[in-house]
């Protein structure tokens, strides 16, 4: 065995299709699996039971299980083992046929008896970060992870920032309903690589004032765009930009593909052979009920629900939406962008049939520190909302959900 207070030797193990065996089907199998799977292993899994996440794996046909105790001979012709049962006579007599037969064996109970070490890992644009420490003897696992999780968190959020090619094109970025910690990850890495952002002014705005002084950031609403529609000048701007060769960012609200008409601008980049990205964002059709404590589904009160949008009122010519079929609807009906047509919605939804007194809440600038709600039925929304000065943006949620929240059956 190599001496424990020698520093391990770091190296990408590249597996392929080659044999890898699990002994042990608990927890830390559990964690370790995935990135095996990840990184297209043959994995055989020896242990006579496993959690019910590893039995997926199997029964997704990820891994093959052999259902029994590991026997002495199961290492034969494998490349890498990892050893993490919870019978110690078993691990030690695993570890020394994979020393006998050369194979890299990583222990859970003992890494001073192992030939390998599993490293903390994470990764970040395109970069798999691995931490380990010096000796067995310095060996803690939660400063390993504190040390990958600052590294990843700084490649993320750009305050490290390496040398990368280049990428001109578009990436259509879902920001979330607001709040700046709701952006995804990979949303947060293309604003810290882009050149130019063009803005919804319903977009996560602080994260604008993070970006470098040499990022372009541009107002979507103030693109000067004379007789033509405002959404022909974004799309205009967001061509003329890629042809620039520049990495452009459209930040919108919520996620580019509800009611964000994310899909026109996807087209007409593609229309002009300019590489598009879309990364879909955290829509506030769930988010922004959620931060209320309003659920959208509940079990015994609702088993679906609707988005539908209110910026087009239901006696308008215009209006595609089904009033009646969703006065029909027995579960939550959630409506964006329906403030200011919201008396409306409500006395159509009446007219057809459903209930004068179903529960209605708005949630205005959900997720952000202005947020608030107001608790109406539908037959007094329309009042209330004057009365009360209801503004957009707000998610209107409509149903018995709202009478639900995470106190209610305390005793």
């Amino acid at each position: 065995m190599p001496a424990a207070d020698h520093p391990a030797y770091p190296v990408g193990l590249r597996l392929t299709g080659r044999r890898v065996v699990v002994l042990g089907g608990g927890q830390v199998a559990q964690r370790r699996l995935p990135a095996l799977i990840a990184a297209g292993a043959d994995i055989t899994l020896i242990s006579p039971s496993a959690t019910p996440s590893v039995e997926a794996m199997a029964t997704a046909g990820e891994l093959t299980w052999t259902k029994r105790r590991y026997e002495q001979g199961d290492l034969a012709d494998t490349w890498y083992a990892l050893v993490a049962t919870s019978d110690a006579q078993a691990n030690d007599a695993a570890s020394a046929e994979a020393e006998a037969g050369r194979v890299w064996c990583v222990r859970s109970d003992d890494a001073d008896e192992a030939t390998a070490w599993t490293p903390a890992t994470g990764r970040a644009d395109g970069v798999t970060v691995a931490v380990l420490t010096t000796s067995a003897a310095d060996r803690d696992p939660r400063r390993t992870a504190a040390v990958r999780d600052a590294i990843v968190e700084a490649l993320h959020d750009g305050t490290v920032t390496v040398q990368r090619t280049h990428k001109p094109g578009v990436a259509l970025v879902g920001g979330g309903p607001g709040d700046p910690d709701l952006i995804t990850v990979r949303g947060r890495r293309l604003l810290a690589e882009a050149d130019v952002v063009i803005a919804d002014r319903l977009g996560p705005r602080d994260l604008l004032d993070e970006l470098p002084p040499h990022v372009e950031v541009i107002d979507a609403a103030k693109i000067p765009y004379g007789r033509q529609m405002v959404q022909e000048a974004i799309n205009d701007a967001l061509i003329d930009h890629a042809k620039q060769g520049k990495a452009v960012v459209r930040l919108k609200g919520g996620d580019p593909f509800v009611f964000g008409r994310g899909m026109e601008e996807a087209q007409a980049l593609a229309a002009e052979g300019i590489p598009v990205t879309v990364v879909p964002g955290i829509s506030s059709s769930i988010s922004v009920p959620g931060a209320a404590g309003i659920p959208v589904t509940h079990r015994g009160v609702a088993h679906e629900f609707t988005v539908v949008s209110g910026h087009v009122a239901p006696d308008d010519e215009r209006s595609l939406v089904d009033w009646a079929a969703m006065a029909k609807l027995t579960g939550t009906l959630v409506i964006l962008m329906g403030v200011d047509k919201i008396a409306k919605i409500a006395a159509a939804l009446v007219s057809y049939g459903k209930a004068a007194d179903t529960p209605v809440a708005l949630v205005q600038e959900g997720t952000t520190a202005a947020q608030r709600r107001v608790d109406a039925t539908l037959a007094t929304v329309g009042d209330t909302v004057v009365a009360e000065g209801v503004k957009p943006p707000a998610v209107i949620v409509i149903g018995d959900v709202v009478n639900e929240n995470p106190h209610k059956h305390q005793k």
